[in-house]
């Protein structure tokens, strides 16, 4: 979940994460929220201007407990937690699809006419060779 809103703009990754059904997605949120209504109140950012820098779910504490098993033996059973970190700043430019888009429109164009002349100065250059029959 959190590799998903890396990059994005806060209200994106929220729109993300309301749409995906899984249970990490609801905590992700909640983290997110947080994070969104901190960097509001303590560092006085706005909220349109905030981007996902970073979100990382990390390993926390794990709780060992035990599971009764036959002939009084007994298995273990992990309970984990983790720990979720997410780092929101404005001085990223946020890339969005069309951008991408246009971009890629303008270099596949800069290709194209520089391959052109190109492949005309090529078949010029090679000389001419006499065919065997």
């Amino acid at each position: 979940m959190t590799r998903e809103i890396q990059g994005l703009p806060v209200a994106a990754a929220l729109d993300v994460l309301a749409f995906t059904p899984r249970k990490a997605a609801s905590l992700v949120a909640k983290t997110l929220k947080s994070a969104v209504a901190n960097a509001e109140n303590n560092n006085n950012l706005r909220v349109d201007t905030l981007v996902v820098k970073e979100a990382v779910v990390g390993e926390g504490p794990t709780a060992k407990r035990s599971q009764p098993k036959a002939r009084g033996s007994a298995g273990p059973i992990l309970k984990r937690t983790s720990h979720i970190r997410i780092v929101l700043t404005d001085e990223v430019t946020v890339i969005t699809r069309e951008s991408k888009r246009l971009e890629a429109a303008a270099s596949k164009k800069k290709t194209t006419k520089a391959k052109a002349p190109k492949a005309a100065a090529a078949a010029e250059s090679q000389p001419e060779t006499p065919k065997a029959e």
